[in-house]
């Protein structure tokens, strides 16, 4: 096909961004243009709670900009995404639609798991061997305005990430108003930082092995892009970079801004930007930062190709989601051979049910989470289990899934033991807001159904936890589910569990699953 001119655009904490780029099969993605205008924005979220008129004003203006410029280049398709200054703020939908009516432009705020998994993204498309690089104890580190993300891979999987209030606008804006001398201010920002790190370290690295570094996000772009011979450095030993570390910390604003060719307003922050790498050297003893170069905008295109079947990833990032959602489900101590059972027959229902449910891939990954920590309230109450889920599934983040995909989640796990009610299901997603593929609130409120009905279904048929049906084989005929097992023990209570999920599972599906025992019939 012929190549197609997208623009991504980025409305962050500290600058708003816009790249262009040429999309197609033979070439890929190539950057054409990058326009960049520094905001502070982050400022008025994190120091106010909202975002003022003024800066509405500047926004305006800057993307109206941005408007122009995309019909210069004749941009055919574009996606815009305003990251934690614009989610946190709280008049944000009244931003949101002054922008869209002032300049055209539609914007959607993500959540902060779907922004650090464009970063992913954009890293293996920028290098060929990502998965090599992946193999052996790497964490990805991207230390941005609003906050800090720490992802650690293992074995060519995401094991976790955790999100840490360490943004480096954040940590300026806390020590702003203290008077100190260049390294007082520093020792500050160590013991800050210290403090997030050691509890980190406590409850996710423990004894594992960080031989790499990845170095993502804007601020550790400008720290290495004069540093090879006048280019961006993009390998770092750990040699080199405490001397780089060592040079930097005596040095005040203006120098900063002298020799990095920064800006005034963007030399403080490369400040905490640096402690914060030192410290997590030092407490990982990595051997290697690695900087690929890559911005969110870079992550947005790989996104949109992917999507339009234009580019096809080396990497599974489906695996990676479920691969945290498993290390989810050890924390919470409900990764056992019962949840692997239900995650089997889960599957394979819906698989069989492919051509009567009409879901695709993405609604089968939100099932399968829903399965691998559907029993995590136990860990706080065993009687009071699906709210106690429901609200740790709230309160955690889940890379790769958004807001509404985790409050979907939540509420199929919230009901896969109690009764379904239409109009008692929770959901702080404004869904009329929402462009995406679920719909509206009738669609998300049927897909919740549908998911709540497969789980249960699928639980029941390990009710007594002892995989009777291992051996089963599912079929569609004749508008029934047919479930046949030729187990040679007893499975009654499997048979009245399953009678008591069925109906709700025909209410929603219109086909009546059958549990059919070959010992009896």
């Amino acid at each position: 096909m012929a190549a197609l001119t997208f623009a991504a655009i980025d409305v962050g904490s500290f600058e708003v961004e816009m790249g262009i780029y040429e999309i197609s099969n033979r070439n890929r993605i190539r950057k054409l243009d990058h326009i960049r205008h520094v905001t502070a924005l982050g400022s008025d979220t994190y120091n106010n709670g909202k975002i003022s008129y003024e800066m509405v004003e500047e926004l305006c203006d800057v993307l109206a900009g941005f408007a122009g410029i995309m019909k210069s280049y004749k941009v055919t398709e574009y996606r815009a995404y305003a990251t934690s200054a614009m989610r946190e703020a709280r008049n944000n939908r009244i931003v949101l639609d002054q922008i869209r009516v002032r300049t055209g432009i539609q914007v959607r705020i993500i959540s902060n798991s779907e922004q650090r998994f464009l970063g992913y993204k954009a890293i293996a498309v920028s290098d060929d061997e990502f998965d090599e690089n992946i193999q052996q104890g790497t964490a990805i580190v991207d230390v941005g305005f609003g906050s800090m993300q720490i992802s650690l891979f293992d074995r060519n999987l995401l094991v976790t990430t955790e999100n840490l209030p360490l943004g480096v606008l954040r940590i300026r804006g806390t020590l702003q108003d203290v008077n100190t001398t260049v390294e007082q201010y520093r020792d500050l920002i160590g013991e800050m930082v210290d403090n997030e790190l050691e509890n980190y370290k406590k409850m996710y690295l423990k004894d594992k092995k960080i031989k790499h570094l990845i170095g993502i996000g804007e601020n550790i772009l400008y720290l290495f892009r004069y540093e090879d011979h006048g280019k961006p450095l993009r390998r770092v030993t750990r040699e080199r970079f405490d001397e780089f570390y060592a040079r930097l910390v005596t040095m005040n604003e203006t120098q900063i801004e002298e020799a990095f060719g920064v800006s005034r307003e963007y030399a403080s922050l490369l400040l905490p930007c640096v402690v914060i790498y030192k410290k997590f050297l030092e407490m990982t003893g990595a051997e290697m930062i690695w900087i690929p170069g890559i911005r969110l905008c870079d992550g947005i295109a790989a996104e949109y190709a992917a999507d339009k079947k234009l580019l096809k990833f080396r990497h599974n990032f489906d695996n990676d989601i479920i691969s945290t959602s498993r290390t989810m489900a050890k924390r919470y101590q409900c990764m056992s051979r019962h949840t692997e059972t239900v995650e089997k027959y889960v599957l394979q229902i819906f698989d069989t049910m492919r051509r009567y449910h009409g879901m695709g891939q993405r609604e089968r990954l939100l099932l399968q989470i829903a399965v691998l920590i559907h029993a995590c309230g136990k860990f706080i109450s065993v009687r009071n289990s699906n709210e106690c889920a429901y609200n740790i599934i709230m309160s955690t983040e889940i890379i790769g899934i958004s807001h509404l995909e985790r409050e979907i989640i939540a509420n199929v796990v919230r009901y896969n033991i109690r009764d379904f009610d239409y109009n008692m299901v929770r959901m702080e997603t404004e869904l009329d807001a929402v462009t995406d593929s679920f719909g509206g609130q009738n669609e998300v409120m049927l897909l919740i159904a549908k998911l709540t009905a497969i789980l249960r279904l699928a639980n029941s048929m390990d009710r007594g936890h002892g995989d009777k049906l291992a051996d089963c084989k599912m079929a569609v005929k004749d508008g029934k589910l047919m479930i046949t097992t030729d187990y040679p023990g007893d499975i009654t209570l499997e048979a009245v569990s399953f009678e008591q999920k069925a109906a709700f599972f025909e209410e929603i599906f219109g086909i009546r699953p059958v549990l059919r025992h070959k010992k009896y019939s």
